[in-house]
C-alpha cells in the first residue's frame, strides 16, 4: 500500500487553517531574516572595531 501522494498533501496543506498560519509566521521570520542581514551588513564593520577596542581594553 501506498501513502498519499504529493499533490493530496499539498492540497491538505494549502486547505488548512494552520497551513495559513504558518505560512504568515514564515513571512514574518523571513522578514526579520532580512531586517537583520541588512544591519549587520550596514554596521557589521563598525561593529567588530567596537569589540575588538572593547577586548582592547580589558586587557
Amino acid at each position: 500500500m501506498h501513502g498519499p501522494t504529493m499533490s493530496t498533501k499539498i492540497r491538505k496543506f494549502l486547505a488548512a487553517r494552520d497551513g495559513t498560519t504558518a505560512i504568515e509566521y514564515s513571512l514574518i521570520a523571513g522578514g526579520i531574516a532580512i531586517a537583520l542581514i541588512g544591519a549587520i551588513s550596514t554596521f557589521g564593520s563598525s561593529l567588530t572595531t567596537f569589540w575588538t577596542n572593547f577586548a582592547a581594553a580589558l586587557n
